[in-house]
């Protein structure tokens, strides 16, 4: 890699379909250069996401593969079992993680294969003018939600600890710093990751705005004991007041692909080009 990170794209300089004050921008550069200053070139790393705007995140990093809408996550393990070599992250918003996809995050989770899931969260559908997630938290009014929200909202982390995630952070989106420590943290962690990043949705979202999220944020202290399970428990659940930092982390005695008998070699051997394919082409394309 180069001894400087890439440039980060801009909505001035490339056709992202991001408003100016996305979060996604302040993401996508803790994601480069998390990629930057853990040194891993790109015939090492795969960045999966689905269709959504969470997944533009991914295009100029030369590492991704787009799924379908809320697919974002089942590639992993085929990614990762022929080539444990790889480094792999998953990339999507709430709707391909907690909503359309939530059952292919909560089936990932026991498995504990050894990948880096990271779950943009601005706790309403800000494509698609303004509907509420999956994620919004309760009296939220939006285009769909009239008299306000009535339901729980989904909380990725609280329901990952159910599923016995070994390893759960919560970062901000504006704290590119921060942000950045916490993925490079859940990339060297041997087992499942869950990152939770959130971000205010500065159009659509009227209720989680900056302002508020300066109000109710706050970090764990160095002294707060990330092997605590009821003490992450605690934290993962509900939005009054949002905590950032490590709120769990235990390495487990084995991890899927060991369990599945796949060693650190190559699997999948790349093959010479068979020549008379090649022939057959040109004679079909003359």
């Amino acid at each position: 890699m180069s001894d400087t990170p890439s440039k980060v794209n801009t909505p001035h300089t490339t056709d992202v379909a991001w408003c100016p004050a996305c979060g996604n921008h302040m993401l996508h550069k803790a994601v480069e250069l998390t990629m930057h200053e853990l040194n891993i070139e790109p015939e090492n790393l795969v960045m999966l996401s689905g269709i959504d705007q969470a997944g533009k995140t991914l295009h100029d990093l030369n590492a991704m593969f787009n799924e379908l809408h809320s697919r974002s996550r089942p590639a992993d393990s085929g990614m990762k079992l022929p080539e444990r070599r790889l480094v792999v992250i998953v990339e999507s918003g709430d709707g391909n993680m907690l909503d359309e996809g939530e059952n292919h995050f909560i089936h990932a989770i026991p498995k504990s294969i050894d990948v880096t899931v990271i779950v943009h969260n601005n706790m309403v559908y800000n494509p698609d003018n303004a509907k509420a997630s999956l994620a919004s938290p309760r009296s939220m009014k939006s285009s769909t939600k009239v008299t306000g929200v009535k339901l729980e909202p989904f909380h990725p982390l609280e329901v990952a600890l159910a599923m016995n995630a070994q390893f759960i952070a919560r970062g901000l989106a504006r704290d590119v710093e921060q942000t950045k420590l916490m993925i490079m943290e859940a990339i060297a962690f041997r087992g499942f990751s869950v990152v939770e990043v959130c971000q205010p949705c500065v159009v659509f979202n009227k209720l989680n705005t900056c302002q508020w999220f300066k109000k109710n944020i706050y970090y764990l202290p160095k002294s707060y004991d990330t092997t605590n399970r009821n003490a992450a428990f605690r934290l993962a659940a509900g939005y009054d007041k949002l905590p950032l930092g490590v709120f769990f982390r235990h390495e487990g005695p084995e991890l899927y692909e060991e369990q599945m008998g796949c060693n650190t070699a190559q699997l999948i051997q790349p093959q010479p080009p068979d020549e008379k394919i090649f022939q057959m082409m040109n004679e079909v394309c003359r």
